[in-house]
């Protein structure tokens, strides 16, 4: 046995971790030669555009949001315990020349909702944009309901757009007699081209001598890439990265700068994602990325489950005797061991093999969950474990 495999064995054994539901042994693997392939697997690399993976600075979406009255929904709008609905009815109506109380108004034929609308870059006045409309109170549905007049603001305060049109509602819900059947979501309705742009965002491309690259996500391999990449393509030295997530691109005196962004988009360059284990402990879904590498591990996997149960018995006293009528709890408590499972996986593992090992061992969500988090802290697992 070599220096180094003694290393390494050592190493291994130092990484023993006792886990909740199951022993996590790092580092069993069984010698059958006087050396082995003890080499990671390479990270996986990928082609993508670098419109794909990066944004230029600058050129970005604006958030914008209203607020509104939906009308025309045949009685499943707000009902008279939300009085917002009815003041905005009220002031709408004077506006329009009608003078009417608030606290005189009596429908429930309308809904207060929320307008929300992204407007995108370079947009002119004119642009028609989608809107998503959300109930604000408490209305049953928004089937049928038309959305009147709604200005659409962004977060300087200003208005960009104005929303008005019939709604798309993706469900129902429908009650008669204390009996509900609903489908879907009848609270949110989308409006196709619902808003019609006022005021756009100006950006002058026209004299600017750079440019900024933002990558999605963080990386100096890929920024270094990306920068080689476009000055090949290109060329001449145009891009230099600067930072893990930024590129800074030069523009010649003179140079058509809508042709030199899309060429730059069009730019294939390698990507090496990062290795992540993204767990989501509320609704039980992990997702494992192909990037991920595994050591040699094995995993004793068990589990302790108690019952408590609780029953009220009534005790009835005998017959002509003073004794009253008691009610006594009776707890049981059962406690069940279950055996240990073992899952072991060599050198060379895949992903799709630590998948299919728990689920032969008839792992639930939330044990693979707690191996997850078990063989990162034995280091068996080389990824970024992200917790939503």
């Amino acid at each position: 046995m070599t220096v180094e495999m003694r290393g390494w064995m050592r190493r291994r054994r130092a990484g023993e971790k006792l886990v909740c539901g199951g022993i996590l042994l790092a580092g069993m693997l069984t010698l059958t030669g006087v050396g082995f392939a003890a080499d990671a697997p390479a990270a996986t690399q990928r082609e993508a555009r670098v419109k794909d993976i990066a944004s230029i600075e600058g050129i970005r979406d604006n958030q914008l949001v209203g607020y509104g009255i939906v009308v025309g929904l045949q009685g499943t709008g707000d009902t008279q315990q939300t009085t917002f609905p009815t003041q905005t009815l009220a002031a709408t109506l004077l506006r329009m020349g009608v003078s009417v109380p608030a606290t005189s108004i009596r429908v429930q034929n309308l809904a207060a909702v929320f307008v929300a609308a992204t407007l995108p870059p370079f947009s002119r006045p004119g642009t028609k944009l989608d809107v998503t409309v959300s109930s604000a109170g408490d209305a049953r549905s928004l089937e049928g309901g038309l959305l009147l007049m709604t200005p659409l603001y962004g977060a300087d305060g200003k208005i960009y757009a104005q929303a008005q049109g019939p709604l798309v509602v993706g469900g129902y819900s429908v009650s008669v007699n204390g009996n509900t059947r609903q489908y879907n979501h009848p609270n949110t309705a989308r409006v196709p081209f619902g808003a019609m742009v006022e005021r756009g965002v100006p950006l002058d491309l026209e004299g600017k001598n750079k440019f900024s690259l933002l990558l999605n996500d963080a990386d100096f391999r890929t920024a270094e890439a990306v920068s080689q990449a476009i000055n090949h393509e290109l060329g001449r030295t145009v891009a230099h990265a600067l930072d893990s997530r930024e590129i800074d691109l030069a523009v010649m005196q003179g140079e058509d700068v809508p042709a030199l962004l899309a060429q730059v988009e069009s730019v294939e360059v390698p990507v090496f994602p990062r290795a992540k284990v993204v767990v989501n402990e509320r609704t039980g879904t992990v997702v494992i990325g192909g990037t991920v590498v595994l050591q040699p591990v094995s995993i004793l996997h068990g589990g302790l489950a108690i019952n408590v149960v609780s029953q009220f018995e009534v005790s009835q006293p005998n017959p002509f005797s003073s004794g009253s009528t008691q009610v006594v709890q009776q707890t049981q408590v059962n406690a069940r061991d279950k055996p240990v499972s073992r899952i072991e996986l060599k050198q060379g593992a895949t992903v799709d093999d630590l998948v299919r090992s728990l689920q032969t061992i008839g792992a639930s969500a939330r044990d693979v969950i707690s191996i997850l988090q078990a063989m990162k802290s034995a280091g068996a697992l080389e990824a970024e474990i992200e917790v939503l």
